[in-house]
């Protein structure tokens, strides 16, 4: 066996009911777990590179995995993914994620979803799956993610994830979709803090608070309660200044007890120059925090979107999320549960300066690299 061959990561999937049972089994779970790991985590698009790389990698991967029966074939590896179970498998990702995950500080958590454009399937008239993920902005970590069930949505999804994870002390940040009052109550109860946009899907909402801030700006804030901050972004030929200003003097919004926890209304301007024009961009926003610290709040809003850039933009240029075409059963979300633990452990492999997809081909290159990779996640 290969003294170097890490088993703490795998170790963390082994509750993981094998779907076969009671069935005549060749190929063990733990065995077919660990290989599908390693090779999406080495670029492996679907089950044909899966198994690919298995076959390739069977002398090194006989060190450490048993293989009674050799390398499972690719229509193997998509039965048992497809009947695999994805609570079980999220449950496993979860606890692993959160053993990477301890850091001090308070933790800045951004919810989205993305939907896998290929994974329909016309036939069986399947609509394509649709994650979301909760996404740490401190340490770009996937901290879990949740299918969306047919016949519903991302705003009834988000509670039923958060319940799977530990937020006590953290900032919660969503875009409009999920500025709702069940999401800011699941939050609250469970001792987290929100800062959720509010647009057009809540009208009236977002017109009180807009007219609230014109007003103030009006009359140059003299009459408010209010904190502000500024940043400065330039880079490729813009520049964009943002102006946040943040006020806890809500008390003449009527219907401030029916959102739980509210404490404060945001509002942040975008001035953007690019090419000889300027334009300016106003968002709105509700908080549970009180608003006294602006800098916070900027610097929370601001990280939001990195999980468009970092996680979204990534699975699609360095796993090509969005070209899958695996839809039977289960293994659509399972492979992107494979496609966010390899994302995981590139994150936290610190020694190799280069982007994702570099990293990626190294671990397929080099088995020492590839090893260390492993360990940096377990």
């Amino acid at each position: 066996m290969d003294a170097n061959a890490p088993r703490g990561l795998f170790c963390y999937f082994d509750q993981i009911s094998d779907p076969r049972s009671g069935q005549n089994v060749s190929h063990r779970l733990d065995d077919m777990l660990a290989i599908a790991i390693l090779a999406v985590l080495c670029g492996a698009e679907g089950w044909v590179d899966v198994a690919t790389f298995a076959k390739c990698k069977v002398k090194w991967l006989q060190t450490f995995l048993a293989l009674p029966h050799g390398i499972p074939s690719h229509d193997t590896f998509g039965r048992v993914f497809a009947a695999l179970n994805p609570h079980q498998f999220e449950a496993c990702f979860l606890n692993w994620t959160a053993s990477l995950s301890q850091q001090p500080g308070r933790k800045l958590i951004a919810a989205d979803g993305k939907a896998i454009r290929r994974s329909f399937d016309q036939a069986s008239n399947k609509a394509a799956i649709h994650m979301v993920s909760l996404w740490c902005q401190q340490n770009h970590l996937v901290l879990g993610q949740l299918a969306i069930e047919s016949k519903s949505n991302e705003i009834t999804a988000l509670p039923k994830l958060l319940d799977l994870l530990d937020i006590q002390g953290a900032i919660i940040t969503a875009d409009a979709m999920h500025c709702q009052k069940h999401t800011a109550k699941k939050i609250v109860e469970k001792q987290g803090d929100y800062v959720l946009q509010v647009k057009a899907n809540h009208p009236t909402l977002h017109d009180e608070i807009k007219l609230f801030f014109d007003e103030a700006e009006a009359e140059r804030f003299e009459h408010m309660a209010y904190a502000r901050a500024n940043d400065v972004d330039a880079g490729h030929g813009r520049v964009e200044t943002r102006t946040l200003y943040s006020t806890w003097d809500i008390s003449w919004f009527k219907d401030r007890k029916a959102w739980p926890g509210l404490r404060s209304f945001v509002c942040l301007i975008s001035e953007r120059w690019a090419s000889g024009k300027t334009s300016v961009e106003r968002r709105y926003y509700v908080t549970s925090l009180d608003g006294r610290d602006a800098s916070l709040l900027l610097g929370a809003i601001r990280g939001h979107w990195g999980i468009e850039n970092r996680l979204h933009w990534v699975l699609d240029v360095c796993f090509r999320e969005d070209d899958s075409r695996i839809r039977q059963g289960h293994a659509a979300e399972n492979f992107s549960r494979l496609r966010r633990m390899a994302l995981n452990l590139l994150q936290q492999e610190k020694t190799v300066k280069a982007g994702k997809k570099a990293k990626a081909k190294s671990c397929g290159w080099s088995h020492d690299y590839l090893l260390t990779v492993l360990t940096a996640g377990g």
